[in-house]
């Protein structure tokens, strides 16, 4: 897969002097068909979801109660499209400390934060539960998600959602991230997922967007599930 330089589209500019004007590119995002066309898919796959696992979702919700404790549910703010606000949601994996348990880990161990420096993920993430570890091998933490999906918040395929820390790590293709809305899978989860650094993942979302397609997105469904039932990738 190429890599986009910053700042393009991924369309070849006109030919100086041959007489033709080269058609106006795309807008980062897709035309207002295709931008309804996912919204119709990311309707009926998420809707769908619902209709034929809404048992496993309930017993998911049950068995994080069971093992953790309440609430089941983690939220947290994360940039959509054009840079607004959305409550993300994923089922608890991580103690209710996480964030002072993750500042002491990253400050007593050099590697780990060399680690988290690349790749915003460590490996043996100690905020992790055992039943969480669980849920993030096989992505199951993700189901949430498809309510994401059917308030608009976010589509089946697309960038994963920004954190607010994360944002300076896209640099130039902020405005590539901002144009869709972001995804429950994409280029990372079929691309090596947590073996690849956040830069070369922002690079793949852009990528993603300058060339977006309905049926590039079904390709990149079909991909996702064996690479999550292989948990290839995961932490």
């Amino acid at each position: 897969m190429n890599t986009l330089r910053p700042g393009t589209q991924g369309r070849s500019p006109a030919n100086p002097g041959s007489g033709t004007t080269a058609p106006a590119p795309a807008p980062l995002g897709g035309s207002p068909a295709l931008q309804a066309a996912k919204r119709v898919i990311d309707i009926l796959m998420a809707g769908s979801f619902f209709v034929f696992f809404g048992w496993a979702y309930a017993l998911i919700w049950a068995g994080v109660l069971l093992t953790s404790g309440s609430p089941a549910i983690y939220m947290q703010p994360r940039y959509g499209r054009d840079g607004k606000v959305f409550r993300f949601l994923k089922f608890r994996t991580m103690v209710p400390d996480a964030e002072a348990v993750l500042a002491r880990h990253l400050r007593d161990n050099e590697a780990a934060w060399h680690e988290w420096q690349v790749f915003q993920k460590l490996e043996h993430d100690p905020r992790i539960t055992r039943f969480g570890a669980f849920l993030r091998k096989y992505s199951i933490d993700e189901f949430p998600q498809f309510w994401n999906v059917l308030r608009g918040d976010m589509s089946m395929v697309g960038p994963r959602p920004c954190m607010f820390a994360q944002k300076d790590l896209y640099g130039p293709y902020w405005s590539h991230y901002c144009a869709v809305r972001p995804g429950i899978t994409g280029l990372w989860q079929i691309s090596g997922r947590n073996e690849v650094s956040y830069r070369r993942r922002a690079a793949m979302d852009a990528e993603y967007v300058a060339t977006l397609s309905v049926l590039h997105d079904i390709q990149i469904v079909l991909k996702t599930f064996r690479v999550v039932m292989g948990a290839r990738g995961s932490r």
